[in-house]
């Protein structure tokens, strides 16, 4: 199987590398533009892997995904700007890479002869879910610049499969969380400020609800929608494991043996949905169901952040600039 894999250098993309490359039987080729939150020594324990390349270069570049797509037999397009505070800071980003962006893939892959093209949606499309977990069927109702701009590529795949009839196929997932995710995120961040004896800065009450699914269980899914899925479906995929912030947060600082003092409640972000939450009827119909028990999962991964300072340290360095900036904004 010949894979290209847009922002592989990312937190999923290079977790989902590994593991695809570990199967023996395929080739991943990383597009990525190696911005703040990609990074080589993401991809570093593979680079030596016959079946890995990399190609360094933008989604938003036509000419760079008509050459990255070539010889491959399916795309798994992670690529995006992701980070909602930032989105909020400048939408820009967000719309250039992830719908632009997305639409120079979905051009490209017309000109391809390609088997699977997997779109890495996001469970924030449906906006908050105040009631019942969200099914596949229901309406998108983003609530901000990232959701936004991912609903908009997400409907656009939607289009190229109906109008052109390219074999897209919707992936919308909780939060992951895992190794390699960029601090800026709740988990490497507060592991990273909680490390040095630094207060960590919770939005509003602390008690917005979120899904955690891990980041093997979700490369899992991923694969398993390449071999198994149908084109032109959404699937959702959950982790069952709604937590508070807050919850999460205590966690974190147990593991950690760090006081609960460190907590710092500053003011929320606009727009920040209360809850998340996705039915994955849809995929374990497929065979999939999450592995990773939340408390074990979620310890493993706080430890691993707390075993790779030195790869903590150096990624917080490449994007500080605004993390400074923006929590200012919010009296921390």
């Amino acid at each position: 199987m010949r894979l290209l894999v847009t922002g592989g250098a990312g937190f999923i993309g290079s977790n989902f590398v590994r593991h695809m490359l570990r199967r023996g039987d395929c080739r991943a080729r990383v597009l990525d533009a190696l911005t703040y939150a990609g990074n080589l020594d993401n991809v570093a324990d593979v680079s030596s892997d016959p079946g890995f390349e990399f190609v360094r270069g933008d989604v938003c570049d036509p000419e760079a995904v008509r050459q990255a797509i070539r010889d491959t037999d399916v795309v798994v397009h992670f690529a995006a700007e992701t980070h909602n505070d930032r989105s909020i800071h400048g939408p820009g980003g967000a719309a250039a890479t992830n719908v632009m962006g997305t639409l120079n893939l979905l051009e490209a892959a017309r000109e391809a002869d390609l088997d699977r093209f997997i779109f890495i949606s996001t469970d924030e499309v449906y906006g908050e879910a105040l009631g019942p977990p969200k099914t596949e069927t229901d309406r998108l109702q983003p609530r901000g610049p990232y959701s936004a701009s991912k609903a908009g590529a997400d409907l656009m795949c939607q289009a190229y499969h109906v109008t052109y009839g390219l074999p897209v196929i919707i992936h919308r997932a909780t939060n992951n969380y895992g190794p390699y995710q960029y601090p800026e995120k709740l988990i490497p961040l507060f592991c990273y400020r909680a490390l040095r004896g630094e207060s960590l800065p919770v939005y509003g009450d602390g008690m917005q609800v979120r899904d955690w699914l891990h980041v093997g269980d979700n490369c899992r899914a991923i694969e398993l929608l390449i071999e198994r899925g149908e084109p032109g479906e959404i699937y959702n995929v959950p982790g069952d494991n709604e937590r508070p912030n807050l919850d999460v947060i205590r966690l974190m600082l147990d593991e950690l043996g760090k006081p609960e003092s460190l907590i710092s409640f500053v003011e929320d972000r606009p727009g920040h949905d209360v809850r998340y939450s996705l039915n994955g009827g849809k995929i374990e119909l497929l065979g999939w169901d999450a592995d990773v028990e939340w408390e074990d999962g979620m310890r493993r991964t706080v430890r691993w952040y707390a075993e790779h300072r030195e790869w903590l340290e150096a990624s917080v360095k490449r994007g500080e600039d605004f993390l400074k900036q923006w929590y200012a904004k919010r009296g921390w």
